[in-house]
């Protein structure tokens, strides 16, 4: 388990379509205050990751020694050059769910408030497990994380990769017949390991499946990915 002692308010902010704190007003402010603190006090940030070495069968990328299919055109690009892959998740955890539920009740603009807190604390999660996988992994270079659901990578695909990570049992990380993550506030990923330098890699909408009912991009702005 990893500490988080304050969110990043900026990107709470953004999630929320403020581009500024000073033009919300004092109440508003309060509220943020007041989120922030009790979703720190109920937080417990955790995440897991494993290195498989990659081989590439008829222009598809296998993982060795693991069962997870890698499909989709998508991920196969992603993957271009790389000969390994690093499976990874983060959570922090239900206490994050319960107050959400809780706030819903008592002020639903609180509980709003602590959504987006929630993803940005997350965001904040997978950012240090990305920081210690580069520490583990001096000198070897790096894709960008990149998680079921995006592009034709299919989301189908959470169970399988936590079960890979022994996520359920070491951290409390499952998926649902739905294919949500529980706890909601937790993400997947995987990220491609080179010996070389890897050439720059598209990034953003254009890989991303919600791109048509995006609410980031209908404000004109977009989630940071």
């Amino acid at each position: 388990m990893i500490e988080i002692k304050s969110i990043d308010r900026k990107e709470a902010l953004r999630y929320l379509s403020c581009r500024d704190e000073k033009n919300i007003g004092e109440t508003a402010s309060a509220y943020l205050d007041e989120c922030e603190k009790r979703l720190l006090e109920v937080i417990t940030p955790k995440y897991l990751y494993k290195y498989f070495p990659l081989i590439t069968e008829n222009g598809i990328p296998v993982i060795e020694d693991c069962p997870l299919p890698l499909e989709g055109k998508n991920i196969a690009a992603h993957l271009e050059g790389c000969s390994g892959v690093i499976l990874m998740c983060g959570t922090i955890g239900s206490g994050a769910d319960r107050l959400i539920r809780i706030l819903q009740i008592e002020d639903m603009a609180k509980a709003v408030i602590a959504d987006a807190f929630s993803g940005a604390a997350v965001e904040q999660v997978m950012n240090e497990a990305e920081k210690q996988i580069r520490e583990d992994f001096a000198g070897k270079y790096f894709t960008w994380r990149y998680s079921p659901g995006y592009g034709d990578f299919p989301i189908d695909l959470q169970k399988s990769l936590l079960a890979v990570l022994d996520a359920p049992r070491k951290i409390g990380l499952c998926a649902s017949d739905s294919k949500m993550l529980v706890p909601v506030k937790s993400v997947t990923a995987v990220m491609g390991v080179s010996d070389t330098p890897l050439p720059p890699q598209k990034r953003g909408c254009v890989t991303c499946n919600m791109r048509e009912r995006c609410q980031f991009r209908k404000r004109g702005l977009h989630c940071g990915s």
